[in-house]
């Protein structure tokens, strides 16, 4: 199994979670993030007064999938999110050794 954790743009969540959803995945975990890369912030005016926002909202969508699935769940990702612009965000891949689903006690691959 795999992990799949990607950082993207918010306005990017309806298509990932589209393209995830044409290639048969229907699970998935959105939590809204803050953060910055070589997009470093950017400076706001707020009352006439200039300030720096240093954190850039985001959102990060966590995926566990088979080991089969886990290139095609990339490329829908990557293709989804991308906007060429500085800032689309990133994509890690990690191995999960194993899933517990808590109702049922079901492991492994039944699990997800």
């Amino acid at each position: 199994m795999k992990k799949i954790e990607a950082i993207i743009k918010p306005f990017k969540l309806d298509e990932v979670k589209e393209a995830l959803h044409d290639i048969g995945i229907s699970g998935i975990t959105v939590l809204e993030a803050k953060g910055f890369g070589r997009q470093k912030g950017h400076t706001e005016l707020y009352r006439g007064a200039e300030y720096v926002v240093d954190f850039v909202p985001k959102v990060k969508i966590e995926l566990i999938v088979e080991d089969a699935q886990a290139a095609r769940a990339v490329e829908a990702i990557q293709s989804a999110a991308h906007t060429g612009r500085i800032g689309d965000g990133k994509i890690f891949v990690s191995t999960i050794e194993d899933a517990i689903r808590i109702r049922t006690g079901e492991t492994g691959l039944d699990a997800i």
